[in-house]
């Protein structure tokens, strides 16, 4: 079967591949990086180019997209490829200028989820500031954003919490492809990179992904299918607390829990709330790694019953202000590592909404603090999107 779009590695072979040749070449790539028929990319642009094709650089997760969450990977030599790869989340979280300095063009091919706190995110944009310094071109071989591009959620990130789960001040669902935002955030921070996108064709922006004919590839260990995408901007939030988030599981962010929730008294309550799109189901179930491991959890698991009219940061919200009031002395917030901030302020954005669900402000009273911030974004990405509604 055909799909039905065309992501911007196989425009680029059919337009632009003739271009490359001469020049060396680096590749930004994990195992999203594929054809329509499921080829690698690295192995399309070594038999195109040759030794033309330099190095490859990998995100958190690594080239091959199966070292978890948050552990730091070195550099490596690709035993397949026998480039060298240069780890995006190791000691160096950007390209290194030695490096660059060797290379002609940067090729920049990532699937993404479409939210702010997914760090592929990240290392985009700081590979702009690294080849902006260099006066090194790069290419973004644009994919879907899975989510669709016309959901725009969640506030801006104050700069006081800038990090690599959110480098970039945009709302946590930005609506818009990996393309769009290079050209966005290349202009809004004046980085003055020499950035081209090479865009899809037959995609529109009320696509999910199923709707593009295209093979899902787990973007990392934790984003199995489309719905856990979907389900993944409410969901990571409870990363930042004692709760399980289901990591070790079968259904990552499709299941929360902990072992002193009281699982068919949380269902009835979140049901109760009829919130949009969802339903809930008392679950047990005992990760078998990270965060409890070994420890059975109970809580519940998230079903969609309609994703356009779901709202996962709303459910999200919801879902924990109804554990705060039913276990206050349980349900904590974590801090990573040594640092002093609450991760979740870092992937909500604010320390604000934190100290909203602690003193009972409404859920409804929250959203409401940042529609207009959703609505100013929806203003000022309008000059960089590439595809119709």
């Amino acid at each position: 079967m055909i799909p039905d779009v065309r992501t911007g590695i196989d425009v680029f072979l059919d337009t632009i591949a003739h271009r490359m040749h001469g020049k060396r070449i680096g590749l930004i790539t994990n195992q999203t990086g594929v054809t329509a028929d499921l080829e690698g990319n690295i192995a399309v642009f070594q038999r195109l180019f040759g030794e033309g094709l330099c190095s490859l650089f990998g995100p958190e997760h690594g080239l091959y997209g199966h070292v978890q969450d948050r552990k730091r990977i070195d550099n490596l030599i690709d035993p397949e490829s026998g480039l060298p790869v240069y780890s995006l989340y190791g000691p160096e979280e950007s390209p290194a200028d030695s490096v660059l300095q060797d290379l002609d063009i940067l090729l920049f091919d990532i699937q993404c989820v479409g939210v702010r706190f997914y760090t592929y995110l990240t290392s985009m944009f700081y590979t702009l500031k690294a080849a902006a310094a260099q006066d090194l071109p790069v290419m973004v071989l644009d994919r879907p954003n899975p989510i669709t591009g016309t959901r725009i959620a969640g506030p801006m990130i104050d700069k006081s919490l800038t990090s690599f789960e959110g480098a970039c001040e945009i709302p946590i669902m930005h609506g818009m492809t990996l393309g769009e935002l290079a050209l966005y955030l290349n202009e809004t921070n004046e980085l003055n990179a020499c950035v081209e996108v090479v865009p899809m064709e037959g995609w529109s922006r009320s696509m999910w992904y199923e709707d593009t004919g295209l093979a899902w590839v787990s973007p990392s260990p934790n984003m199995p299918t489309v719905d856990t995408a979907v389900l993944y901007p409410g969901m990571c939030l409870f990363e930042a607390t004692n709760l399980s988030e289901g990591r070790g599981t079968t259904r990552p962010f499709e299941q929360v829990g902990a072992p002193w929730i009281e699982a068919n008294r949380l269902a009835m309550a979140l049901n109760a709330k009829a919130l949009p799109g969802v339903r809930f189901r008392a679950a047990h179930f005992l990760p078998t790694f990270w965060k409890l491991q070994g420890t059975t959890c109970h809580g519940v698991q998230v079903y969609i019953t309609d994703r356009d009219a779901f709202e996962p940061i709303m459910t999200g919200l919801t879902m924990i202000k109804q554990i705060l009031e039913f276990w206050p002395e349980d349900f904590q917030w974590i801090k990573v590592d040594h640092d002093t901030q609450y991760f979740f302020d870092r992937l909500i954005g604010n320390n604000v909404i934190r100290m909203q669900l602690m003193s009972h402000a409404s859920v409804e009273e929250i959203v409401d603090g940042y529609r207009d911030i959703e609505a100013m974004f929806r203003e000022l990405r309008q000059p960089f999107l590439l595809y119709d509604e």
